[in-house]
């Protein structure tokens, strides 16, 4: 059928991962934070969740990668994971409520607009307008009483965003190893940084956590990490960068929903518009990316 065709089986599955998995990641993370310091619960997460994939991937054939896919895969990991989500994790273990971490992080694709510029992508004035209005945006979500109550927190996503946003970009310019397995080594270097981090910082696990802590563990692995992450990654290379940056406009709305309903988590109207300001500028980033290019004239 057309609509098959057009739309097969693992691009919409990687899309649901998208958008529901990874938007609940952001309540399960604040749920998680309440009984496990940020860092290591970030590390035990990416450290467990990349060495099952690369056992995986190994007993299915994959070759080993190679040192230099090591440390490209290294590279992009600390970026996108230990900066980007770990941040995200202190983030809200300071006290931000999960849908406002959503919505920071939303800013992403601004960032990465402003990332391709320094290696020659040329944005049109429809993005530019979108980079302004996005940056009004993070100045309006700031005045809320969430971020105004944690100034650490607001300074760590927008931190985490830039991060995230400068790690997929140079994603596109490293070697990284084949398929799945990028995302394996990324989790894994990242993992044993963020555990470094923790035990740097003077983390400590003070008693076991109960069962809502090991479930949050336990769906971070699974759902935030093997099956979201991997869905992003899968993403940035079988659609348009619009299309893979798409969460954006998707996953704040599913946080705050998640949020208010399971977690009593309040957004006072300084969040609500600057979450609308925010999708707005990202709508208006992504528009020049949807449309088709044109075709090339025909040789006479």
């Amino acid at each position: 059928m057309p609509g098959t065709r057009r739309f097969p089986l693992p691009l919409i599955a990687a899309f649901f991962a998208l958008y529901v998995i990874w938007g609940s990641t952001y309540l399960v993370i604040r749920i998680g934070v309440e009984y496990w310091p940020p860092l290591l619960l970030a590390g035990i997460r990416f450290v467990i969740a990349g060495s099952l994939m690369y056992g995986f991937l190994r007993w299915r054939g994959a070759p080993a990668p190679t040192w230099a896919q090591w440390k490209a895969g290294a590279l992009i990991g600390v970026l996108l994971l230990t900066f980007g989500n770990g941040a995200v994790s202190v983030a809200e273990h300071t006290g931000v409520a999960s849908g406002v971490a959503a919505l920071a992080v939303a800013t992403v694709p601004l960032f990465t607009l402003l990332c391709g510029y320094f290696w020659g992508a040329r944005n049109t004035r429809l993005e530019w307008a979108g980079i302004v209005l996005g940056l009004i945006g993070i100045a309006m979500l700031n005045l809320g009483s969430n971020l105004q109550s944690s100034p650490l927190g607001a300074a760590l996503l927008v931190f985490a965003a830039a991060s995230w946003a400068f790690g997929s970009v140079l994603s596109k310019h490293v070697s990284l190893p084949a398929g799945a397995m990028a995302s394996a080594v990324e989790m894994l270097v990242a993992g044993v940084v963020l555990l470094i981090g923790s035990f740097a910082s003077g983390e400590r696990l003070e008693s076991m956590p109960p069962l809502e802590g090991w479930f949050a563990l336990v769906y971070l692995i699974g759902f935030g990490s093997i099956i979201a992450f991997n869905a992003y990654m899968y993403l940035l290379k079988h659609v348009r960068p619009a299309a893979a940056t798409s969460y954006a406009y998707v996953n704040p709305a599913v946080a705050v929903l998640l949020g208010i309903v399971f977690a009593g988590e309040t957004i006072g109207i300084e969040e609500a518009l600057a979450m609308l300001v925010i999708i707005s500028a990202v709508v208006l980033i992504g528009l020049p990316q949807w449309r088709k290019p044109k075709p090339a004239p025909a040789e006479s």
